[in-house]
């Protein structure tokens, strides 16, 4: 009799378990729909004062009235190693229409963050992070996560995993539109 209850309770506990993570995760289109920064979207976003690599001080509300696209990286991360050379094309390519590519790593030391935008040849802004705000702040599940905010501080996309050229275009274009 006891282990037939024990049966019970841990298939009880299962299914909540499933039902807890089906829950947060959701179950349409790849399973996070509804998670990480994707939950986002329509939120005001938050911003932190965070050092630049130049050692000024910096934040993402100082760019109010312009498009951001917020990454979030660290150098140890080899799909936000992959990814950031197109985020440095985005940004020259559209900087002229108001976008702003906005790094900010997640937790490292200014060396290494210094050390990785020499090597990439970057040319926007990176913010250092090292208390990770941003991340907590985004609900960033992993590394790489993109968030793009609008015009008026708004978010209107968040992902979590690396993307493609034509997929950060995809998510700025619509904000980028003349109003």
């Amino acid at each position: 009799m006891r282990g037939a209850l024990n049966v019970v309770v841990a298939t009880i506990a299962i299914i909540v378990a499933v039902a807890v993570v089906w829950t947060y995760f959701g179950s349409s289109s790849g399973g996070r729909v509804g998670s990480g920064p994707a939950m986002l979207a329509g939120a005001p976003a938050v911003s932190y004062p965070a050092q630049r690599l130049d050692g000024t001080a910096d934040a993402l509300d100082r760019y109010r009235g312009k498009v951001v696209l917020v990454n979030l990286w660290a150098t140890w991360c080899g799909p936000c190693r992959s990814e950031t050379p197109a985020l440095e094309r985005l940004y020259e390519e559209e900087k002229s229409r108001g976008l702003i590519v906005l790094g900010i790593d997640q937790g490292e030391s200014a060396a290494a963050a210094s050390a990785f935008a020499r090597e990439m040849h970057l040319t926007y802004p990176i913010l250092l992070d090292e208390h990770q705000r941003y991340g907590a702040a985004y609900s960033a599940i992993g590394l790489p996560t993109t968030v793009v905010v609008d015009r008026k501080g708004r978010i209107v996309v968040g992902h979590d995993g690396e993307w493609a050229l034509a997929d950060f275009r995809k998510a700025v274009e619509p904000a980028l539109r003349p109003q």
